[in-house]
């Protein structure tokens, strides 16, 4: 065998093992990647002073949520924190007597900037001067919209995205109650 025959051979081996690694290395990583992003919900309503505390007390986003949780019954939490170019949410859902409820939501409406029945965030970006809200995180079951009987209170949204591509980020916070049910869910969302 000549000897430029044997560099060939072994100039191929090479080129073929690091093909291997770079494909190998692309999969491990892709692997890595997927596993850190997966969603990971907090619903341990012990850490609700600790979330608060993430945001920081005075944030604009959460000044409207409660200060405590006493008093307030069948309390339900979703919080995601997201990574800096994800979205993230929060949402604590409460029940309280009837006559609180009917207070809160007289309190709500005069400062709501837009107001909805029921549905989500696709829902409510969709409609004529609509803005996006949230989704249902903190329900029983595995809806992501809320039921007709919820009227879902906009207390601000802005749009930071580009140009053309109207709400592709930015945020929004706001309340949803249900009377008949005597509930009330604080969300807030930025994506």
């Amino acid at each position: 065998m000549k000897r430029s025959h044997i560099i060939d051979i072994a100039i191929i081996a090479l080129l073929s093992l690091s093909s291997l690694g770079i494909v190998g290395g692309s999969v491990f990583l892709q692997n890595s990647v997927n596993n850190s992003s997966k969603v990971k919900i907090i619903t341990d309503t012990s850490r609700y002073q600790e979330i608060l505390q993430h945001f920081g007390s005075n944030h604009e986003y959460i000044t409207h949520f409660p200060h405590a949780l006493y008093g307030a019954k069948n309390v339900r939490i979703a919080y995601y924190s997201g990574l800096p170019t994800e979205e993230k949410f929060f949402q604590i859902r409460l029940k309280h007597s009837p006559e609180k409820i009917q207070k809160l939501l007289a309190q709500y409406k005069k400062i709501a900037k837009y107001q909805y029945t029921g549905g989500n965030t696709n829902d409510h970006v969709n409609l004529h001067n609509g803005v996006p809200t949230t989704f249902f995180y903190t329900s029983d079951a595995s809806k992501e919209s809320f039921p007709a009987t919820y009227e879902i209170l906009v207390l601000d949204a802005k749009d930071t995205g580009t140009p053309g591509f109207k709400w592709n980020h930015g945020h929004s916070y706001g309340v949803a109650i249900d009377s008949s049910a005597s509930e009330i869910v604080y969300w807030t969302e930025k994506w």
